[in-house]
């Protein structure tokens, strides 16, 4: 008999793994991103992000550490100092973070730790310019769990390019933002369809089954 599955079931201990997109510095601290000088601090972004985005996150990475789920981060950044290895959607963009870059690093309390993985990338779609398929598939990753931002933007098309390659996707809707709620709710209901639609809350208590003897 054919096992049913759905885009909700439980995650497997093993199996399982969260990815971060894009929770850096230069897009996080207010008056860092060249490309947006007018967002003050007051900014719904930043508000945003300070008060529910990264908590968020940082909850969700202490549970996935205590319960044995890989942890992967991605970021924007160059393999050059001058770009020149940039996409050309970044370049006409532009966008681009050189590796020296201190503010292209994840926000502190988001940094990975131990042996996680950190893959950067040049353009919005994290499976199209980096090998990251290669390694789910060698890590043994069949849930994928995705946050950060823009939740319109490179969370979109992570969503969107893990389930087509396979992965049975959770997009955690209060661990990812971006520069507007509109824009945010317009997003998840767009590719809602990709995935499960899960709160923080909802993710840790799957997160701590894991833990939990057999």
């Amino acid at each position: 008999m054919t096992k049913t599955i759905t885009r909700d079931q439980a995650y497997e201990a093993g199996a399982t793994a969260i990815l971060l997109v894009d929770l850096q510095k230069i897009w996080l601290i207010p008056g860092i991103d060249p490309s947006h000088p007018e967002r003050g601090p007051d900014h719904y972004f930043y508000r945003q992000t300070a008060t529910e985005t990264i908590p968020n996150n940082e909850r969700l990475l202490a549970a996935a550490r205590e319960n044995g789920v890989e942890v992967l981060h991605t970021i924007i950044q160059s393999l050059t100092e001058d770009g020149r290895d940039c996409s050309l959607d970044h370049k006409l963009t532009p966008i681009h973070i050189p590796r020296s870059a201190p503010e292209g690093l994840p926000v502190d309390s988001l940094m990975p730790v131990g042996d996680e993985i950190m893959i950067p990338k040049t353009s919005s779609g994290v499976f199209n310019s980096t090998n990251i398929d290669y390694l789910l598939k060698n890590l043994g990753i069949k849930y994928l769990i995705i946050t950060g931002i823009m939740t319109d933007q490179c969370v979109d098309m992570a969503v969107r390019d893990a389930a087509d390659r396979g992965y049975l996707v959770t997009c955690v809707t209060d661990a990812c933002a971006t520069a507007t709620p509109e824009r945010h709710d317009g997003a998840l209901e767009a590719f809602g369809g990709y995935c499960w639609l899960a709160d923080t809350d909802t993710v840790i208590e799957r997160l701590k089954a894991l833990g939990k003897p057999a």
